[in-house]
């Protein structure tokens, strides 16, 4: 069982990856028949949403696109700020999406952002403390360890509806202001359906891994 449970959890990320991987690299080399950039369309859909106060910066890298919310700023990677793409498109709009959510203090981003510190730190120490129960054959710090370990599983769960809805939002935004034809609308929903099935893939790893260690432990007894 432990053996399925880790094969599971190296190939379904990797799954995700092959799909986001496949879909970018056959849109990023498609057109978009108005000929806008992924800067432009950004530009339009923030303006839209009455966001002109949103710069929209260029960054290193590539699949490197995020919103940063501390600094209200979309950046976009050297190929989607510039590219006129399917896929410059579909990014763009995503990270715009985020902005949107920001704007409406969408509660799953706020509810993130406030569990992200406190995550962070559970999830850095679990496997120490999972390894100092070990040590001190002291199950209530293995249990405690595991504890920490679920709150990656927390925070997956939040970010999970955080992203599919950015998703939404973009799909919106670019049929409201036709930014896109009804093909390459298609090609758009490939591309972030692609994305969202990366965060769905860590919620069930984060999920198996927790499996994992409860069939590792479960039946210990504290000494």
């Amino acid at each position: 069982m432990d053996l399925i449970i880790l094969l599971l959890m190296l190939f379904l990320p990797a799954l995700a990856q092959v799909l986001v991987t496949s879909n970018y690299s056959k849109y990023k080399n498609i057109e978009n028949e108005k000929n806008l950039s992924g800067f432009e369309v950004a530009r339009k859909i923030l303006d839209e949403k009455g966001l002109k106060e949103i710069y929209i910066v260029e960054t290193k890298g590539n699949l490197t696109d995020h919103y940063d919310p501390k600094r209200k700023v979309v950046r976009l990677s050297n190929s989607v700020y510039h590219g006129k793409t399917i896929a410059s498109i579909a990014i763009a709009a995503h990270e715009c999406g985020h902005a949107i959510q920001d704007k409406e203090n969408y509660v799953y981003m706020r509810l993130r952002a406030l569990i992200f510190p406190i995550v962070n730190i559970a999830t850095s120490m679990s496997y120490f403390i999972i390894f100092l129960g070990l040590i001190f054959e002291s199950l209530n710090l293995i249990w405690m360890g595991i504890l920490c370990v679920g709150t990656g599983l927390i925070f997956q769960l939040v970010t999970l509806p955080v992203e599919i809805d950015a998703s939404k939002r973009a799909k919106n935004e670019i049929q409201k202001l036709d930014l896109a034809s009804e093909t390459e609308t298609l090609g758009v929903s490939k591309m972030l359906t692609a994305a969202a099935s990366t965060y769905l893939a860590g919620v069930l790893t984060s999920a198996l891994e927790l499996v994992r260690l409860f069939l590792l432990f479960g039946n210990r007894d504290d000494n």
